[in-house]
């Protein structure tokens, strides 16, 4: 055990795994995805031990280019329990550290087409917190009735394979 060290047993990681936080379950529901992007964020410290407790929300979450810098509104990480007058402000906007060359490019294709930055996740990866963030179009209402109808559909001919495979029909 002389190779483990404290800091990921206490984060709860294995190395290179990655121990998921928080998800926006409704994100692939409302969009349709068209790129990923991993980025970390710069929070303070109690917001890392609340997270490490796993209390977090990305239900109203969204992210904006401003002056050049990604920028994570309405995520929230709720204050520590044990922190005193340290502790954060639960729905503060959190800057979010991509490379220039990825922020160019968000801030050029958001520009053309009519895109969002949606963040799809929070989680630690190898001690540190990243957040998943997808480029994604907002979907109409009959885009969301087509993809029910084609899962339930799919789900259907699954069932149906399922059953001849037992020989039950």
């Amino acid at each position: 055990m002389a190779n483990d060290s404290g800091r990921a047993k206490a984060a709860g990681d294995k190395r290179g795994g990655k121990r998921i936080v928080a998800t926006n379950r409704k994100a692939r529901h409302n969009y349709s995805i068209i790129e990923l992007f991993e980025a970390g964020v710069a929070l303070q410290g109690t917001e890392v031990k609340s997270l490490r407790e796993g209390h977090a929300s990305l239900a109203d979450a969204f992210a904006l280019v401003e002056d050049g810098e990604v920028w994570l509104h309405n995520l929230h990480i709720p204050e520590y329990q044990h922190g005193s007058w340290t502790n954060h402000e639960p729905r503060r906007k959190r800057k979010l550290l991509l490379h220039r060359r990825q922020i160019d490019t968000l801030i050029g294709k958001i520009r053309d087409g009519n895109l969002a930055l949606v963040p799809l996740s929070l989680y630690f990866s190898e001690g540190k917190v990243k957040v998943e963030l997808a480029l994604a179009r907002g979907k109409r209402a009959y885009d969301k009735r087509q993809d029910l109808a084609r899962r339930d559909a799919n789900r259907e001919v699954v069932r149906e394979l399922g059953r001849r495979a037992k020989g039950l029909t």
